[in-house]
């Protein structure tokens, strides 16, 4: 009626699924009682969570190396992972092999330990997996990369890598199983998993490989972690939009509170920030780091268009708003997000400005100085940040009318400002064509990969061709 198989699982038998079930529940249920019976129950005490973020991303970064391809770093600060995390005995009892040899495909055979040094731990972990393949390899077997799918972080909990945020909760999912029959065994008489010659039999096996091996292409942003703002609409919500659909997951920033429901995928954040508050920023690119694992890419977009205005009628009040949030914003995000993209995977950020930087219009002073001082502010990061590997770009829109800022009122003050009609106005271009919102999204994305790879300090119009920009 049913078989325990040593080391693997348990397993029931019937003419019908309904009997197998039950019959399941019951063996399930007798173990448990069993447990009960011998004080083997396992609580764990409240957790103090500690935060090193900086930490999160120096380990997730340097497990993304040794596996050539970014991954999500999920950090698990749980009551069960701190216990096992701090237990005297971790060291021994989590280098034991896996809860069942099928984890191995996800896990490998065994986590790394996270001490005072991530990277020789990482280093020497990728080191004992390579010598572990050719202990054990036959003829013709090719090995899987060797960098490690969980770590154990005494004082933090567990972290999970995986290239997609779904494969990362599903290795989270396995080793919090894990860790909690560890601890059971051990109240029973001691943790012991099969050999490592079995376990290495399983996760070479072929029928076992052809379940990872889809012979699909990764999208160019799978494992890349990315914060835009202003995501709520126009080019911000289509710039998290094209990203995710890329392969990055993805924190939008907004004012507007409906984005914490905008955006319906586990991969996609939503995060209520007012740009203009240091705290507000700070807290959002802890949340992302501490949800994600680190930061790749920053797409610097908020933005706000003041009303026209020549400058001899500017309101002050409009004009310092336009500073703080079309500039100021800007400063101090890259000064909270510059120490995590530093530990990030081919970082890169874009600055949304403006057409109206190389060819400003009247009635727009207010705008046109931010986002030149904008502009002027990405140089010098270009300049600054090289040495880190950081890319900084600029992009220079025109006319994006299905964006927030673009009110009717204010489309309607510059087309007369112009002397147009709005649908001339709309494609006041050389190739008399409107651009969306979706059209600079691509562009931005395209500057964040590997077809900008090389090139940083760039300023790309997106804008039709204009006369007086060329």
């Amino acid at each position: 009626k049913g078989m325990v198989l040593l080391h693997h699982g348990i397993f029931t038998f019937a003419d019908d699924a309904k009997t197998s079930y039950t019959r399941m529940v019951r063996l399930v249920t007798k173990a448990e009682e069993y447990i009960r019976k011998k004080r083997a129950v396992v609580h764990f005490a409240k957790a103090k969570i500690n935060d090193d973020l900086p930490g999160l991303a120096n380990i997730r970064q340097t497990v993304s190396r040794a596996r050539n391809s970014a991954v999500i770093a999920r950090w698990n600060p749980g009551d069960r992972q701190v216990a096992f995390a701090d237990h005297p005995k971790m060291a021994a009892i989590a280098i034991r092999g896996p809860l069942t040899p099928d984890h191995v495909i996800r896990t490998k055979r065994v986590p790394v330990i996270i001490d005072q040094n991530p990277e020789k731990n990482i280093e020497r972990f990728a080191k004992e997996y390579r010598q572990y393949f050719r202990r054990r390899a036959s003829a013709g077997l090719k090995p899987l990369d060797p960098a490690p799918r969980w770590a154990v972080w005494p004082g933090y909990g567990t972290i999970s890598f995986g290239t997609t945020l779904a494969e990362a909760n599903i290795i989270n999912d396995i080793t919090e199983h894990t860790i909690g029959a560890i601890l059971v065994a051990e109240k029973l008489g001691g943790w012991q998993a099969l050999p490592e010659k079995d376990i290495f039999e399983i996760e070479y096996w072929e029928l076992e490989q052809a379940k990872l091996s889809k012979n699909t292409k990764a999208p160019i942003f799978q494992g890349k972690i990315a914060v835009v703002t202003g995501a709520a609409s126009g080019i911000g919500k289509a710039c998290v939009e094209t990203l995710r659909a890329q392969g990055a997951v993805v924190a939008a920033l907004d004012i507007d509170p409906a984005i914490t429901k905008i955006f319906k995928q586990p991969e996609a954040l939503g995060i209520i920030c007012d740009v203009t508050k240091p705290r507000e920023i700070e807290n959002a690119v802890s949340a992302t780091v501490r949800r994600f694992g680190g930061l790749d890419i920053l797409i610097s977009n908020a933005g706000i268009f003041p009303s026209s205005a020549m400058i001899a009628q500017i309101d002050q009040g409009a004009w310092q708003k336009s500073l703080a949030v079309n500039l100021t914003s800007h400063q101090l995000l890259m000064k909270a997000c510059i120490p995590y993209l530093s530990l990030g995977i081919d970082p890169a950020i874009v600055i949304v400005a403006s057409k109206n930087v190389p060819a400003p219009g009247p009635g727009a002073a207010a705008y046109s100085v931010a986002k030149a001082g904008l502009t002027q502010l990405a140089r010098v990061a270009a300049l600054e940040l090289a040495s880190k590997g950081i890319r900084v770009n600029v992009v220079h829109p025109n006319q994006v009318f299905d964006t927030a800022i673009w009110r009717p009122e204010v489309l309607a003050s510059r087309a007369k400002n112009y002397k147009m009609s709005v649908t001339e106005y709309k494609t006041n271009n050389l190739l008399k064509t409107e651009i969306t919102s979706r059209d600079v999204a691509n562009l931005v994305a395209t500057m964040a990969g590997p077809v900008f790879a090389k090139t940083t300090g760039a300023q790309v119009p997106i804008d039709g061709g204009n006369e007086r920009v060329i």
